[in-house]
């Protein structure tokens, strides 16, 4: 090979091969500090492409459970309301027999009946100021309808149990009137038939209650199955991102190695055309 100094390739490989073991190197220190090896989209494009698919995916999730969660304090709230309403109207069913029976006086016929119509006042009362998260819980005022969805396919999951009228006129499906009395002018014969009414109402309630815990069962297990999606797409989501701390501390040592030898070997080339002028001496 001839002597020139136009130009000196070996500096020129030298300089190169450098510039891509400290472009390495950089990778390498960045992988180590950040804990990912995903820090840019260069780093690895279909990668980081699934690791953010994924991580939307996970936010999806998280929130589905917890629209899930929401569901079920909405029906553990309304099943709570309707478990007084039963005692309530247990305590009717009591009033109801007792004047039924014939032998109380009209006083106490009224005196039964003031305190059966306070208990229709006091399950209206129910119906019209129990609430979830500010909304009326009772009366088909409460959100039915969840959304629970992975961010690619949405299921929608709808309860109705909360929509259970309650009012003091109707009570589990039943209607209550001013003809429901355990007074008047036959109260044996009113009490009796109102009798009936609370035995009814009281089924209309059992059912209700019974639909909200097949609804609460229902949103648990959606909830169960968003949440161990979630971890299991978290799993997979931390094998694209995170850094591989063995490989990358022994690539460290590798190109901390060749940046130092990329160096000498530059100053060498370098020093390489020094050698020319020895010709002119």
């Amino acid at each position: 090979m001839s002597l020139g100094i136009l130009t000196n390739v070996a500096a020129t490989y030298a300089e190169n091969n450098l510039n891509q073991t400290q472009s390495s190197l950089q990778n390498v220190l960045q992988q180590l500090s950040s804990g990912s090896r995903l820090n840019s989209g260069a780093d690895d494009a279909a990668g980081l492409s699934i690791a953010d698919g994924l991580t939307a995916n996970q936010a999806a999730l998280t929130q589905s459970a917890q629209n899930a969660q929401n569901g079920v304090g909405l029906l553990q709230t309304a099943d709570g309301a309707l478990s007084q309403v039963t005692n309530l109207l247990d305590r009717a069913v009591t009033l109801a027999t007792e004047a039924s029976n014939g032998g109380l006086t009209a006083a106490q016929s009224t005196a039964a009946n003031t305190e059966f119509q306070s208990i229709l006042t006091e399950i209206g009362n129910i119906g019209s100021t129990t609430n979830f998260n500010s909304s009326a819980v009772f009366n088909g005022a409460a959100p039915t309808t969840f959304v629970l969805t992975d961010g690619t396919a949405t299921g929608v999951t709808t309860i109705s149990a909360a929509a259970t009228v309650l009012t003091a006129a109707s009570i589990g499906g039943t209607a209550f009137t001013a003809a429901d009395t355990l007074a008047g002018a036959t109260p044996q014969a009113s009490a009796q038939t109102t009798l009936t009414a609370i035995t009814t109402a009281i089924a209309g309630v059992s059912a209700a209650r019974g639909a909200i815990g097949a609804n609460i069962n229902q949103l648990n297990a959606a909830a169960s199955v968003a949440s161990s999606e979630e971890v299991n797409l978290s799993s997979a989501n931390s094998a694209i991102r995170a850094t591989n701390f063995g490989q990358a501390t022994s690539d460290l040592a590798k190109f901390q190695v060749l940046s130092q030898t990329g160096i000498s070997a530059l100053a060498q080339a370098n020093s390489a055309q020094q050698e020319i002028l020895k010709l002119l001496q």
